[in-house]
């Protein structure tokens, strides 16, 4: 019985590491584009998109991939400003990446 729990737990550790990109030889920082034209998603230019609630979410369009963040405040709650109607986006956030975006 106690094999069995042993290999099950090996098992378990074996699948939680597969998911870290760092074995798969993505580095863990998560600012970076590593595609195309691979570049720090500061340099993106972005827009907030207001989903059906009337809350804000920070988006970007590089061309070939498209990002979203939740907005938030500074005590992590969401953002509703009302920069938009809900469902619709506010600002230039297809700009900021020479790949051009067939939309």
């Amino acid at each position: 019985m106690k094999l069995v729990k042993l290999c099950a737990a090996l098992s378990l550790g074996v699948l939680v590491s597969a998911c870290d990109e760092g074995l798969r030889g993505y580095p863990a920082d998560k600012t970076i584009d590593r595609g195309i034209n691979a570049h720090s998603l500061k340099s993106l230019k972005w827009g907030v998109y207001v989903d059906p609630d009337g809350c804000d979410h920070w988006i970007s369009d590089d061309g070939v991939e498209g990002y979203q963040v939740n907005r938030l405040d500074r005590y992590g709650k969401p953002v509703c400003s009302g920069v938009a109607p809900p469902t619709y986006t506010a600002g230039d956030f297809k700009g900021g990446s020479p790949i051009p975006d067939p939309n």
